[in-house]
C-alpha cells in the first residue's frame, strides 16, 4: 500500500471533497514515485477513499506500471483535462479539492467543461505532506548533495586563467550526469569577477583571469529528489579588501544562520539572526532575498526562511541557508548550505569549507 495516498486521504477527509485531483509534476511524482521529471501535463491524479487512478498519455504507460505503486494506471488521449473531467464524473465525485496554485483559469474552465460537480480550492494540501522528509527521502537528497559536491571539490581546483563561465556551468553538469545524477536540480550558476553580484546571473563568455571572484551555485537529483549549495571563492589574489570584508560578513551571518535552526522557531527568526549581523555591518540594502528555502522534489518549496516567514520548523525538514552580498559592478558572495532540521539543531548535508580560499 502507497503510505502517501492514505496520508493524503486522512488530510482529504478533513475537508467537505471526496475526491482529490492533481496535474501537479512535482505533487504527482510525490504521490506516485513516477520518476519521470518532464511530466508537465501528461500525468493525472485522482484519489478518492476507495480508488487511486494514475492517468497518462501513451508515452509514459509502460514506466508508469514499472514505477508507480498504489494506483490503477490507464492511458488516455487527447486533452488530459477533460479525460480528468469524464473520470472524475465516471467515479460519482461530488466535489473534489484541488491546488489552485498549480490550475490556471483556462485549464480549470476545460475541466469544467466536462465535470459538473463542484471544485473546491485547498492550497497545499500534499505540499504539507511533503514538508517533513522521511527518512529515505532524507538519504535520496543526502546523497545528491554528496554528488553534486563531489563534483565541485574535483572541477574548481582544475580551473585555469581564460575558461569561460558557461564551459564551466557545463562541465558541472556533464560530471552530475556522468556520476549518476538523473538531472540537474536548475541550470548551474558559474559566475566570474564583476558577474558574482548578480544572485541568479546566468553563466556566459566571461573568462576568468587572477583577482575574479567565482561564485557557484549547483545541485542535482538523485530519484527525483534535489540537492543545492554555493561556494564562493577567488582565483589566484582577492580582488581587494571591500571582498575580504563581504566575505568575512556573509560567513558570520551563515554560520550564525545554521546555529539559530532547530525545531520550533520561525522562518522570520532564524532569518533575521543572519540579516541583523549582514544589516549592522552596512551591507543590509545588498542582501535582498530570503535565507533560505526549502528542498525536497521541487528546488523551491515551503517552509521559507524570509522575513515574513511564520513557518514553524520542524524535524525532517530540509532547508538551504544562504546569505549573501552583491555590490553591483563590482562582484559578490554567496555561502550556501543544505541541512536537515532537528529537534535540537540541523544536520548538515554540505560539508566542503567555507572559509576563504584562494584558487589557482
Amino acid at each position: 500500500m502507497n503510505e502517501r495516498i492514505e496520508a493524503l486521504r486522512e488530510a482529504l477527509a478533513g475537508t467537505d471533497c471526496d475526491a482529490f485531483f492533481s496535474i501537479s509534476p512535482p505533487d504527482n511524482q510525490y504521490l506516485s514515485g513516477m520518476l519521470t521529471s518532464f511530466m508537465e501535463m501528461s500525468s493525472v491524479l485522482i484519489i478518492t477513499a476507495k480508488e487511486a487512478h494514475f492517468l497518462c498519455d501513451f508515452r509514459y504507460t509502460e514506466q508508469a506500471r514499472a514505477e508507480v505503486t498504489g494506483f490503477e494506471i490507464s492511458e488516455i488521449k487527447g486533452d488530459g483535462l477533460a479525460r480528468a473531467g469524464e473520470w472524475l464524473t465516471r467515479l460519482g465525485a461530488q466535489n473534489v479539492a484541488f491546488d489552485p496554485a498549480v490550475l490556471s483559469v483556462a485549464e480549470l474552465g476545460r475541466l469544467r467543461a466536462a465535470y459538473t460537480g463542484e471544485m473546491e480550492q485547498h492550497p497545499a494540501l500534499v505540499q504539507t505532506l511533503r514538508l517533513i522528509k522521511s527518512p529515505e527521502e532524507i538519504e535520496l537528497i543526502r546523497a545528491a548533495s554528496e554528488l553534486a559536491e563531489g563534483v565541485m571539490t574535483d572541477i574548481v581546483p582544475t580551473l585555469q586563467a581564460g575558461v569561460l563561465e558557461r564551459d564551466v556551468a557545463a562541465a558541472f553538469e556533464f560530471e552530475f550526469k556522468k556520476r549518476g545524477a538523473t538531472a540537474t536540480s536548475f541550470d548551474t550558476i558559474a559566475l566570474f569577477g564583476s558577474k558574482s553580484s548578480l544572485p541568479h546571473g546566468e553563466p556566459g563568455e566571461k573568462a576568468l583571469v587572477a583577482g575574479d571572484v567565482m561564485l557557484f551555485d549547483f545541485g542535482c537529483r538523485m530519484e527525483g529528489y534535489c540537492s543545492d549549495m554555493t561556494r564562493t571563492y577567488v582565483f589566484q589574489e582577492s580582488p581587494g579588501g571591500w571582498f575580504d570584508e563581504i566575505y568575512t560578513v556573509t560567513l558570520e551571518a551563515q554560520l550564525a544562520g545554521l546555529d539559530a535552526i532547530r525545531a520550533g522557531v520561525t522562518g522570520k527568526e532564524v532569518d533575521a539572526v543572519s540579516r541583523s549581523i549582514i544589516t549592522d555591518a552596512g551591507f543590509g540594502d545588498y542582501f535582498g532575498h530570503g535565507l533560505g528555502h526549502g528542498v525536497g522534489v521541487e528546488i523551491h518549496e515551503p517552509p521559507r526562511l524570509n522575513t515574513e516567514s511564520r513557518a514553524v520548523l520542524k524535524p525532517g525538514m530540509v532547508v538551504t541557508v544562504e546569505p549573501g552580498i552583491y555590490l553591483p559592478g563590482k562582484g559578490g558572495v554567496r555561502i550556501e548550505d543544505l541541512v536537515v532540521v532537528t529537534e535540537s539543531g540541523c544536520d548538515l548535508l554540505t560539508k566542503a569549507s567555507k572559509e576563504l580560499i584562494i584558487q589557482g
